[in-house]
């Protein structure tokens, strides 16, 4: 037995919530998990989602408890990226090398598996039960249907916090002095919308591509559904000239469609009464510390390190969480002290480079892609790479088919970047970007 057996509280039944109940339950702890929310297996989905993408980290942190061949069921390879631009053919991008693919996933879908696949391993769920408050040095919880009503407490050996940018585990530690705390929303918010299958079933669009519409400061993005369908997200700024505060009827989203997704808006189902009757959601960078209280409490995923979900690692590095958790258990055994410290200390600085990565993607994902010279850029690095594939690897690469570490990508990344705005800016980059002398260039600046 690698540790004693413990009565856990595990607070949130989203991704991140079972699948630590399932790492906790192959370990031999007592698992329940509550959550305020009623079982989304007993509901429709609400119109909020934006599809998951499954890369390399999420995958190892499933195939650690043999989940892996469950999940990649309700999941699709995606090999590249597949470019609108009006009036332009769609072109494609591949993501990395030959077979390397990001998987989508349906949040809604992905979620009542993993809340089977942890009661399967043995977690007991009390939905619909909300903690108001929680007695960190006791390990206590309290229950109750109001804030103001009757509660009910709960005294638990640990607690993790698995409840999201908002938690209410999250919020009592921050009472706590010498906690530090931020949230930076950002100006864009995102709106579901849905493209159907074929009569067929079939998808409409190329179902091995993550489809993205770039409109500078706003686009359009679909990813597919096992069921032949896309969900399709639009981000969009709140407020200006074309933003969601700016289309307030049914013509209006009419007009703005048809002015700039032209080429998609009679693919999309009921588009203008789902613009209206979809919620407008905000996206939104967390970051705190500590991320846990004595050996008692620990906040693991968005509820210790929320981001915008412009690199698609947000599920991603909360089952790398749970993986590194694992292996500091496997390490300290008991010692839940040590583990709780490790945890914090290694992953806190990588929790803040994918905050960072993910910010940047936004604007290279709304804007940069419709560049020539970024296009360009882009070309010159991948033609480098696959030369050397020893010397360049690219940033998106050691963030998405690597588990190396999210801080080693950013500081690596800054390096690439400083070398790469040199050769842009050398005499006719345009002529000569495919040439020996370029590449001579970059080996020159990388030794240098």
């Amino acid at each position: 037995m690698i540790q004693t057996p413990k009565n856990i509280a595990v607070i949130g039944s989203g991704l991140v919530g079972s699948l630590l109940s399932v790492y906790l339950r192959r370990l031999g702890h007592q698992v329940t998990i509550f959550d305020r929310r009623p079982d989304i297996r007993t509901i429709e989905f609400s119109g909020r989602s934006i599809n998951l993408a499954m890369s390399n980290r999420g995958w190892k942190a499933l195939r650690e408890v043999g989940l892996e061949k469950a999940v990649k069921e309700i999941a699709i390879p995606l090999y590249q990226r597949a470019m609108h631009v009006n009036e332009q053919p769609v072109y494609f991008q591949k993501y990395g090398k030959e077979g390397e693919a990001i998987w989508s996933i349906s949040r809604g879908n992905l979620n009542k598996k993993m809340i089977d696949l942890a009661e399967a391993a043995g977690a007991n769920f009390r939905f619909n039960e909300r903690v108001w408050d929680v007695n960190l040095p006791e390990a206590t919880i309290y229950t109750g249907k109001t804030e103001r009503g009757k509660w009910k407490s709960h005294q638990f050996d640990h607690i993790f916090g698995c409840d999201g940018a908002f938690s209410r585990v999250r919020h009592r530690m921050q009472r706590r002095s010498r906690f530090d705390y931020s949230q930076d929303f950002i100006d864009v918010g995102y709106k579901e919308l849905t493209i159907p299958p074929k009569d067929d079933g079939t998808h409409r669009l190329d179902k091995h591509s993550f489809h993205i519409w770039p409109r500078g400061k706003f686009m359009l993005i679909a990813m597919p559904n096992i069921d032949g369908s896309f969900t399709c997200t639009l981000f969009l700024p709140f407020e200006g000239e074309v933003s969601f505060e700016s289309i307030t009827s049914k013509k209006e989203a009419k007009a703005f469609f048809k002015q700039y997704f032209p080429n998609v808006r009679k693919e999309i189902e009921d588009l203008t009464k789902s613009f209206m009757k979809n919620p407008t959601s905000a996206m939104v960078t967390m970051k705190c510390y500590p991320w846990t209280y004595w050996d008692k409490v620990a906040l693991v995923g968005d509820s210790a390190h929320a981001v915008v979900p412009f690199y698609g690692q947000g599920m991603n590095a909360g089952f790398e969480d749970i993986f590194v958790l694992n292996e500091l258990i496997h390490k300290f055994g008991d010692d839940w002290e040590a583990i709780f410290t490790a945890y914090q200390e290694q992953r806190k600085p990588n929790a803040d480079a994918i905050a960072e990565l993910s910010y940047r993607n936004f604007m290279e994902m709304s804007s940069k892609t419709a560049d020539p010279k970024f296009l360009l850029q882009k070309k010159i690095e991948k033609r480098f790479a696959k030369k050397y594939p020893d010397k360049w690897i690219p940033v998106y690469s050691r963030v998405t088919f690597s588990d190396r570490p999210y801080a080693e990508a950013l500081a690596i990344g800054d390096y690439q970047e400083a070398i790469m705005q040199q050769v842009m800016n050398m005499p006719d980059i345009e002529t000569l970007w495919d040439t020996e002398a370029i590449e001579k260039r970059i080996l020159d600046l990388l030794e240098g």
